[in-house]
């Protein structure tokens, strides 16, 4: 019988033992109490209490955390009821102030976010608080940063979650925001007309320039070769003169060469005269001096020359 009751205290000494003994995990911390009184703050590690007489009194975690808020009733400068739910990351820094220093620490927070929105909302205009969720969420931080340090908590940041204004604002904004794009669209489709407008009369005045400078090179080849064709025909006629001219010279130089006579100059004239008067010519001119018969043949050539033209 003894056996069993030694038995039974050592297995209930070792049950006191083996709860005596606490080990923290990372980013907690314990909150131990001695018969009610604050006793310490055990952090990370292996830690063995006092049996019946040591407690852990709260288990705290360090890490960051997220509380989400139901939506808040506010009301603006220019008073328009609105709902807006928020969003806050905090952070507890001391975990003894965080479990003596208010009860219920998330439910004050909640009340404290609550009537510091209140506040800011109520200096702001609707337009102001629909564009101003970074400077709402810097002052709410500043705020609430501040009243939650006697609890030790450390409010990192506040988020605007949701702003809902009254059913007739909707409809009036998303009837403001149709209109602004139905004008964004008018003035986009003008732009593009006028864009094409101004492409098309480019084009025409590129195309009406292409023709005219084509008329112009038409008009300057046209020249060009009217005038090397008469460049060519004067050149022609120079050429034909000069070979006549050159004919006469010839002829001239081998009369002299052959050295006729006086006689030989009248026979010749004599024909000239008579293939003269063989010709259409209606007149005759017979010079007074027979004896200059060639100057006669010179003159009968004229006369040949004015029947042909007639």
């Amino acid at each position: 019988m003894m056996w069993i009751l030694l038995i039974i205290l050592i297995v209930i000494v070792l049950l006191i033992v083996v709860s005596s003994i606490k080990i923290v995990p990372q980013a907690h911390a314990y909150v131990i109490e001695r018969l009610g009184a604050y006793q310490g703050t055990w952090s990370v590690g292996f830690h063995v209490k006092v049996p019946v007489i040591d407690k852990v009194a709260k288990k705290v975690i360090l890490k960051e955390q997220v509380v989400d808020f139901a939506p808040q009733p506010v009301i603006t400068k220019d008073n328009v009821t609105m709902r807006i739910d928020t969003v806050v990351f905090y952070q507890i820094t001391d975990p003894k102030l965080y479990c003596y220093g208010v009860q219920n620490p998330i439910m004050a927070i909640e009340n404290l976010t609550a009537t510091t929105l209140r506040n800011i909302i109520g200096d702001l205009e609707l337009d102001e608080t629909l564009t101003s969720r970074e400077i709402i969420n810097a002052k709410m931080r500043s705020t609430l940063d501040v009243a939650t340090d006697p609890w030790g908590i450390k409010v990192n940041r506040v988020e605007l979650k949701n702003i809902i204004p009254p059913a007739a604002i909707q409809d009036a904004m998303e009837k403001q925001m149709k209109a602004e794009r139905e004008r964004r669209e008018s003035i986009l489709i003008a732009e593009g007309e006028k864009r094409s407008a101004i492409l098309i009369a480019e084009g025409h005045k590129e195309s009406a320039i292409l023709d005219a400078e084509a008329d112009k090179e038409s008009m300057i080849l046209r020249a060009e070769a009217a005038k090397e064709a008469k460049i060519r025909e004067a050149e022609g006629e120079a050429q034909a003169i000069l070979k006549i001219q050159q004919a006469n010279a010839d002829g001239i130089r081998f009369l002299k060469e052959a050295g006729a006579d006086e006689a030989v100059l009248r026979i010749k004239s004599l024909e000239a005269f008579e293939k003269a008067a063989d010709g259409k010519a209606t007149k005759i001119i017979i010079p007074s001096d027979i004896q200059g018969i060639a100057g006669l043949a010179t003159s009968l050539v004229e006369v040949a020359k004015d029947a042909k033209k007639e």
